[in-house]
């Protein structure tokens, strides 16, 4: 069965999901705040500025209509930075076509350290929630490389349904109904690929980076458990398969600001050269915040926090790390 489906952000991640959707049959609008983008995309059939080698299907369309992305949608996908969340849930209020949300935003709201199914209950009141997530590049997913997801909701039926519009040919959907948890092993990775970035880029090795991924995990654990998920949510897709992926590969936004703060750029340098949003830049702050309101020790995030907000210098960071008294590693 196809449906029509809102695909709201057209940046690299939200013009691949709504390429695969489309690939999949699925009718897909896709919409982005500029007239002329949309117009481009329309006439050009690619997106230009983020995937421009890969050609839309025939089911997506660009629109810069909110209301008529909208219209008759039997789902709505939004996949737009963290920081424009809760801009574009305000847009939905009284316009969302089901009680129901789905989104491939991954990060904590920065000033107020909420997940975002937080944020989508205080804007939009009652709505079923889905989080889409796991170890996904975009431009993999939009040439159709094999791709598995996790899509997260407590709501069996929201679930599945994302799940079926997703799953097939190369892309593969697993269902969880750990909301908190699949959020936060997104959000908090895209910090510890800043500190593979940084490790890397100062000629640490790969022991270093064995390291650092397997105890940035059990950071990662640490925070999600106090937020009330589940352990082994952290060994799937969303956890350690969405660790691993940014942290040991370069076309990670986050990774490359790290390798740039290690090659001496100061970090407005490092996010400039990018030309897209590194999300793990504002989550170190809202991790920090968080981990400091609920006392859990993350010390590899706290060091890429200082790093980013307290211009330490990355070689006194990596000193402050391995000179901790020594501990049990469980």
């Amino acid at each position: 069965m196809t449906d029509t489906l809102a695909v709201l952000g057209a940046g690299s991640w939200g013009t691949a999901l709504a390429i695969a959707l489309g690939r999949r049959g699925h009718r897909v609008r896709l919409w982005t705040l500029q007239a002329a983008d949309a117009a481009a995309m329309n006439a050009l059939r690619v997106n230009a500025q983020f995937l421009p080698d890969i050609v839309l299907p025939p089911t997506v369309t660009a629109t810069a209509d909110l209301a008529g992305a909208l219209d008759a949608a039997q789902g709505v996908l939004v996949a737009v930075p963290s920081r424009a969340f809760r801009e574009v849930l305000g847009r939905l209020v009284g316009r969302l076509p089901a009680r129901e949300l789905a989104w491939a935003t991954k990060g904590f709201e920065e000033d107020t350290g909420l997940l975002l199914h937080q944020v989508a209950a205080q804007v939009l009141g009652d709505v079923a929630c889905v989080a889409i997530s796991g170890p996904s590049f975009a431009g993999e997913v939009a040439l159709g490389l094999p791709t598995a997801l996790t899509v997260a909701s407590p709501d069996p039926a929201a679930a599945g349904a994302w799940v079926g519009r997703l799953h097939g040919d190369t892309l593969r959907a697993y269902r969880s109904d750990d909301l908190i948890g699949v959020q936060v092993g997104g959000a908090v990775k895209n910090v510890l690929a800043i500190a593979a970035g940084i490790a890397d880029g100062l000629g640490f090795g790969a022991n270093a980076r064995a390291a650092l991924v397997t105890r940035g995990l059990a950071e990662v654990q640490r925070l999600g458990l106090a937020l009330g998920a589940r352990r082994d949510t952290f060994l799937g897709l969303s956890g350690l398969g969405d660790l691993l992926l940014t942290c040991t590969d370069d076309q990670s936004r986050n990774r490359r600001v790290g390798l740039a703060l290690a090659d001496g750029k100061t970090v407005q340098q490092a996010v400039d050269a990018l030309g897209q949003v590194a999300e793990g830049v504002a989550t170190a702050r809202a991790v920090q915040r968080l981990a400091a309101r609920l006392g859990v020790e993350m010390p590899i995030c706290t060091e890429v926090y200082r790093v980013l907000y307290e211009q330490r210098d990355v070689l006194d960071a990596v000193k402050a790390l391995l000179g901790r008294e020594p501990s049990a590693e469980l």
